[in-house]
C-alpha cells in the first residue's frame, strides 16, 4: 500500500497542466477537497447526503492529492474516522432515545429504529418520517397503546431526531475544525 500511494501521486503530477494557465494540480486538489468538505457539512443537515462521510472523504482526498508535506496527518484522519463513527451512532440512537424518554415501550423504540432504517430507502422524507411512523406503529400495534400514548412517544422520537441532527452538526463542525487546525500546523 505504501508503494502505491507515491506511484499514484507521481502519475498525476507528471500530467502536463500547462494548458490550464496558472492553475495548478495542487489548486485543483484543494478545490476538490474543500468541495467535499463543504458538501459534507451541508449534508449533515440534508439527510440525502452522507455528511460526515464526505468530510472524511475530503480529508483523505486532500492527503492523497497533495501529499504528506502539504496535508493533514494520518492521526488527524484517524480522529476524523472516530468522529464519523460517533456521529453515525449518535444519529442512529437519537430518535430511539427520544422515544424512550417520552415513555415509549421497547416496541416504540424498536419501531423508531426499524422505521429509520426503512426510511433510508425513501429519500429525505423517509429519513424524517420513517422513525416517526415506526415509533407510532410499534406503540399502537405491538404495545397496544392508545393513540394518545403512541403520539406522545412519536413526539419524543421527533425531538430525538432534532437532537441527533444538532449532535451530528456539532460533530461535523468539530471534524472541520480538526482538519483546519492540522493544516494550520503545517
Amino acid at each position: 500500500m505504501q508503494d502505491i500511494i507515491p506511484t499514484v501521486q507521481e502519475f498525476f503530477r507528471s500530467i502536463s497542466w500547462s494548458g490550464v494557465g496558472s492553475w495548478s494540480w495542487g489548486a485543483t486538489g484543494q478545490v476538490v477537497s474543500w468541495l467535499l468538505i463543504i458538501t459534507g457539512f451541508l449534508g449533515t443537515f440534508l439527510p440525502v447526503l452522507p455528511g460526515p462521510v464526505l468530510i472524511v472523504a475530503g480529508a483523505v482526498t486532500h492527503r492523497f492529492w497533495l501529499g504528506a508535506d502539504q496535508s493533514v496527518g494520518w492521526w488527524t484522519i484517524g480522529w476524523l474516522v472516530v468522529l464519523l463513527v460517533v456521529s453515525m451512532v449518535a444519529d442512529a440512537v437519537a430518535s430511539a432515545m427520544g422515544a424512550k424518554w417520552f415513555g415509549a415501550t421497547k416496541w416504540g423504540v424498536w419501531g423508531a429504529i426499524i422505521g429509520g432504517m426503512c426510511g433510508l430507502f425513501f429519500g429525505v422524507l423517509g429519513l424524517l418520517v420513517g422513525p416517526l411512523i415506526g415509533a407510532f406503529a410499534g406503540e399502537l400495534l405491538m404495545a397496544r397503546q392508545q393513540v394518545a400514548g403512541s403520539l406522545k412517544s412519536t413526539w419524543g422520537t421527533f425531538l430525538g431526531i432534532v437532537v441527533g441532527l444538532l449532535v451530528r452538526g456539532g460533530l461535523a463542525l468539530a471534524m472541520i475544525i480538526l482538519f483546519v487546525c492540522d493544516l494550520a500546523w503545517k
